[in-house]
């Protein structure tokens, strides 16, 4: 797949910028305290960063393409790591909750469980004053590839229930909405709690 996102990221900050996140991200925005520290893993341009800050949160951005991270400082003023979610050691930060909306969507299937569990070990149990998650992805079945040559890998609510639950996280809330952009995709929505005792 070509590097969509480190050639052509200017396109998608302006194709999705201006999106407005709160329903899809109200769900989760209503589990979060005030002040909490919210990781965005693939944080984009940092459109979701902004609206979290609006809601009183703190952020943290997780992006792999440097032109988007450059954008996710600029827009929403707070620091934003750059690295791959599938490499990188999350071990070493302590967040409140993680957003990872569309994160996965390029990401093979069998590989969405080794990423998830890598990306929430930055929730650390009694340190945390909460310890949710939100996960969004693309309903369907198989993969779909667009004419940018992105492909996206498709779920079905099963397996990924499937998948939250041997990670030892409870789904507390669940949509399934329209893409925001008109595009007739379906997006499945997750607000996860890690299971006390993991």
């Amino acid at each position: 797949m070509p590097d969509y996102y480190q050639e052509s990221y200017k396109a998608y900050h302006e194709a999705t910028f201006s999106v407005d996140p709160s329903f899809f991200l109200g769900p989760f925005a209503k589990r979060v305290t005030d002040g909490a520290l919210v990781l965005d893993v693939g944080c984009g341009s940092g459109r979701d960063l902004v609206w979290l800050q609006k809601q009183g949160c703190n952020v943290i951005g997780f992006e792999r393409s440097s032109g988007l991270a450059d954008l996710a400082r600029q827009n929403a003023g707070c620091e934003v790591i750059e690295g791959d979610f599938e490499t990188y050691d999350f071990s070493q930060l302590t967040v409140d909750a993680i957003l990872m909306s569309g994160s996965f969507v390029h990401l093979p299937h069998a590989r969405l469980a080794e990423a998830f569990r890598n990306v929430a070990q930055a929730l650390k149990g009694q340190e945390c004053t909460s310890r949710f998650a939100c996960v969004s992805l693309k309903e369907g079945d198989g993969t779909k590839t667009d004419r940018d040559g992105r492909t996206f890998y498709l779920w079905q609510d099963d397996d990924l229930r499937r998948i939250f639950d041997r990670q030892g996280f409870s789904i507390i809330d669940f949509t399934k909405t329209k893409s925001a952009r008109g595009t007739g995709e379906v997006w499945l929505g997750y607000v996860l709690e890690r299971n006390t005792g993991r």
